[in-house]
């Protein structure tokens, strides 16, 4: 058994990825022919929206590590070349008490068991006279997916909607085929399953302001108590703070293994007068060890805090990939009464006694609305759609945005995070016995940092920068034989990054890095249809670095990192900044601000914090989707429980926020029908 399970554990952690020459074609087209027949070829693969099977998933690349691995563990082993070999892995969610088919009907009906999800149909249960159905498209979660340090070869399977951003000219230059992949998670938890793990919350001025918009229950001390009330945190003496919770259910954690190096990062930080801190407090910036939601070093998603132990409630059915392709909505009332879905390739009908709720995600749930006939009337019509609301689905965006190609050669070894060091089998065992090796490493990620820079006219304790602090750089999962997870995760063309990166990465030198995170872009995107087929990806615009400002933001933010790297905690180490030659910087002079800017637009890496696109806001807010209680403008019974309902940028990693909103969104849910029942 432990040989089998070794096996799995090296397949899934360095061989579920492509081989690197193969990353270019994974790009593959979306069915373009209309949505019309309710059933489902057979020889056709809809887990994505391409209509083929996903070559990541079957494929094993070879390496001398992987060689090593296999041959310890099975002399003649050979990896399957189809079928689901992980699937006694993955947890399970039959439905209760013994039942081979859902119900017709229930009291709610939610759509997507991601972070926000999850946490709802976990606190609507609670009534046990009341029935929850909650879809999922994706799959249960397993074993591998506990690991943070997979994190990014797990955003490369289908426990990922493969989306990619609309080509933008002078953007993610250095990316696969020029655009910006956006993964969101596909899973049974969501994004939760495949994210980083970063909990943070967003300051007190920058809630309040939302609220001040007319947006009521939505200051500071309002969301405060949902988050505390989700969570369970164990920080070294942090949890006994009045702003925290020890007693919660969701875990909130330090990373149990560092590098010498975020001491660096906090010491560097004191001198230059950032405190190290709690970063989660309302009013205070500063530097301090990253908050996950992890437990023993193993992620906890909403997924297993909030449904895994609640799946037995004979009142709870969850269906797993199962894709919701329409809100029902009775025309003449406007009011919505069901959901059409696609389960084992057949489409079904179920209807809501008391209300549709969309957790589906900020790109999921403005296209379902949009498919649903509620969006934009001249977008809606062009792509056939018949309009029954008219409303600004998908028409703002804003996106967290970093950039990674800062880096600094140390001449110090063995000081920074390595996988040719780190990534062998009896670190997997130590890791499965006790979660605190460099395994448990969310991506390197070790320290958090936030900083007002010159430029900010932000109010009050509110930053325009956060600064992660990795125990390496992007060149750590790299060298001959090792997966280089994080910068295939990232799409980063082969022959870009070669060129950039790839003398210091054949050295294998140690390195550190910190990536600048734009907090309140200016540039905002949007969300349309590609056409009427629920199984196409939808057109997704992020117009990054549009405007002037977020570039001087970013410039200004790296100024400050080298700041940091002079004083003496760093010099120690003896860095050196890495001179990246882009194509198409070449002409310019290293380190001036419009090297800088031509590097940023070579390497724009997305942090997953989609946010907006059905924005919350009272009536009279034009760009507004859905009211402060979370209703659709102008649609009975129908809800919006996701990151895409936070109207503006907070300094804050989505994943709790999105759980904040499911906790708060379950109680005013309750008050409504308590007090119409």
């Amino acid at each position: 058994m432990l040989r089998i399970l070794l096996i799995i554990l090296t397949i899934a952690l360095v061989g579920s990825l492509s081989d690197e020459n193969d990353d270019e074609a994974i790009i593959e087209t979306i069915e373009d022919k209309p949505y019309q027949s309710i059933y489902f070829d057979d020889n056709k693969d809809y887990s994505g929206s391409t209509g083929q099977k996903n070559p990541r998933l079957l494929s094993y690349p070879q390496s001398s590590i992987i060689d090593m691995m296999l041959q310890s563990v099975a002399n003649n082993y050979v990896p399957p070349n189809n079928g689901d070999i992980f699937d006694f892995l993955r947890d399970s969610y039959p439905l209760p008490g013994g039942l081979q088919t859902p119900y017709s009907e229930y009291d709610y009906i939610i759509v997507g068991a991601g972070s926000a999800g999850s946490v709802l149909a976990s606190r609507l249960t609670e009534n046990k006279n009341i029935t929850v159905l909650l879809l999922e498209a994706g799959k249960p979660e397993m074993l591998l997916t506990d690991i943070p340090l997979a994190a990014p070869i797990f955003q490369s399977t289908d426990y990922s909607w493969q989306y990619y951003m609309e080509p933008q000219p002078g953007v993610c230059t250095g990316m696969i085929n020029g655009r910006c992949f956006w993964p969101r998670g596909k899973a049974v938890g969501g994004t939760s399953v495949i994210n980083y793990m970063i909990y943070t919350r967003g300051k007190r001025d920058e809630w309040d302001r939302i609220a001040a918009k007319g947006n009521y229950g939505w200051s500071y001390e309002d969301v405060l108590k949902y988050y505390m009330k989700s969570e369970k945190a164990q920080l070294d003496g942090y949890e006994n703070s009045p702003y925290r919770n020890r007693d919660g259910e969701l875990p909130v954690e330090f990373v149990p293994k560092k590098t010498k190096l975020v001491k660096a990062f906090l010491d560097a930080g004191r001198i230059l007068g950032h405190p190290t801190i709690d970063y989660n407090l309302p009013n205070e910036l500063g530097f301090g060890l990253v908050q996950v939601t992890m437990s023993r070093g193993h992620r906890q998603s909403s997924a297993k805090v909030f449904l895994h132990k609640k799946k037995k409630r004979r009142n709870l059915h969850i269906l797993p990939e199962t894709v919701a392709t329409k809100v029902l909505v009775d025309q003449s009332s406007l009011t919505a009464y069901g959901v059409e879905y696609v389960r084992n390739k057949l489409q079904h009908t179920v209807r809501a006694r008391r209300e549709v709720i969309l957790s589906a995600g900020p790109i999921a749930s403005p296209q379902l609305l949009m498919l649903s006939g509620i969006g934009p009337q001249e977008h809606l019509r062009t792509v056939g759609i018949p309009v029954l609301k008219d409303l600004p689905v998908g028409q703002t965006l804003y996106d967290h945005i970093c950039f990674p190609g800062l880096i600094y050669e140390l001449n110090s070894t063995g000081v920074s995070f390595s996988e040719r060091r780190h990534l062998n089998i009896q670190s997997m065992l130590e890791w499965l016995r006790d979660g605190d090796n460099e395994i448990s490493t969310p991506g390197g990620v070790e320290g958090i940092g936030y900083i007002k820079t010159p430029l900010s006219d932000e109010p009050g304790a509110i930053p325009d920068i956060e600064l992660i602090s990795i125990g390496g750089s992007i060149l750590s999962d790299g060298g001959e034989g090792n997966s280089k997870a994080v910068r295939r995760g990232m799409r980063l063309n082969n022959a870009v990054f070669d060129e950039a990166f790839g003398k210091l990465d054949r050295l294998e030198k140690d390195t550190w890095s910190a990536f600048p995170m734009l907090l309140h872009p200016i540039s905002h995107g949007r969300v349309l249809l590609k056409n009427n087929n629920p199984l196409s990806h939808p057109l997704m615009y992020g117009n990054y670095l549009s405007h002037p400002k977020d570039v001087a933001t970013f410039i200004a933010s790296i100024r400050h990192i080298q700041s940091l790297v002079a004083t003496p905690p760093f010099q120690k180490f003896g860095p050196k900044l890495h001179r990246a030659m882009y194509s198409g910087c070449q002409t310019l002079l290293f380190d001036s601000d419009a090297y800088w800017e031509c590097a940023l637009r070579t390497l724009t890496v997305t942090l997953h914090h989609q946010i907006a696109t059905c924005r919350m806001g009272p009536v009279d807010d034009p760009l507004a989707v859905v009211d402060p209680e979370l209703r659709v403008h102008g649609i009975k019974n129908l809800r919006v429980v996701d990151s895409g309902v936070i109207p503006q940028t907070v300094s804050a990693h989505t994943n709790a926020p999105a759980m904040m909103i499911g906790e708060k969104a379950a109680d005013m849910i309750k008050a409504t029908w308590t007090k119409s029942l």
